[in-house]
């Protein structure tokens, strides 16, 4: 039923139960799993930089090895589980280059992970995990982690 399943990762604490989600369907149904990172463009664009920091240390770099850290360990849990992976970093907003990456890969089903959060929370900010599952024309599969109330 599925052959390509995409798991876009952040490796916040809402992608946990995602990735073993996403690892337990790759199984099931003999599919090659696809892990993305997006490096956000409005998290480094927007930065003025400092001229005391050399252009490779700086936090679009940053992100990019934050993003390889995330790739690598999924992809080792997923080989663990004898999963055949596919691993991409993309650049720029990532509801929109998880859209674009499911055409370009021909993704059959996404698995997101999502914080549970307040109603108040979600209508201010929003959520990738809702975008993607809004606009995707494939099926998605959002994986929701509870948050504890901090007050």
């Amino acid at each position: 039923m599925y052959d390509r399943l995409l798991l876009p990762t952040d490796m916040s604490a809402g992608v946990d139960r995602a990735i073993a989600h996403a690892i337990d369907a790759a199984q099931r149904y003999d599919a090659e799993l696809h892990i993305l990172y997006v490096v956000d463009a409005d998290a480094y664009s927007s930065y003025p930089g400092d001229e005391y920091v050399h252009e490779f240390e700086g936090l679009e770099s940053a992100l990019e090895q934050a993003g390889e850290d995330a790739l690598e360990e999924v992809a080792g849990a997923a080989a663990t589980a004898d999963v055949e992976t596919t691993t991409e970093i993309r650049h720029g907003v990532p509801h929109e280059e998880i859209l674009t990456y499911i055409d370009d890969a021909d993704i059959d089903l996404t698995v997101v992970g999502s914080k549970n959060r307040s109603g108040e929370y979600r209508q201010l900010l929003g959520s990738v995990a809702e975008r993607v599952a809004t606009h995707a024309e494939r099926p998605v599969t959002i994986v929701k982690t509870p948050v504890e109330d901090e007050s």
